[in-house]
């Protein structure tokens, strides 16, 4: 008869995982700074290239209008600085 380790449940699996792939705080600290400073950029840059092309943008008939694409870029923004403020804390 073959001897077999027992089988960790998940929860065990998990803790021995996050043990030993944890990272460290200046990885927590570049990665969330990266997302927080894509979403200020992207925020920034988005409403102002939408304010240089309002008249082209009205002017074109589209069904998307400004408000949606403020929205949009805001939506894309705040995202990116959520996903900064997530890998700050998990």
């Amino acid at each position: 008869m073959v001897a077999t380790a027992p089988v960790p449940t998940f929860n065990e699996a998990l803790k021995e995982d996050r043990a030993q792939f944890d990272d460290c705080t200046p990885c927590r600290v570049i990665g969330s700074a990266a997302f927080i400073g894509m979403g200020a950029y992207s925020y920034i840059s988005g409403h102002s290239q939408l304010k240089k092309q309002e008249a082209v943008i009205l002017s074109s008939g589209s069904r998307f209008g400004m408000a949606s694409r403020r929205f949009g870029i805001t939506s894309m923004a705040a995202g990116l600085v959520g996903l900064g403020v997530y890998r700050w804390f998990n």
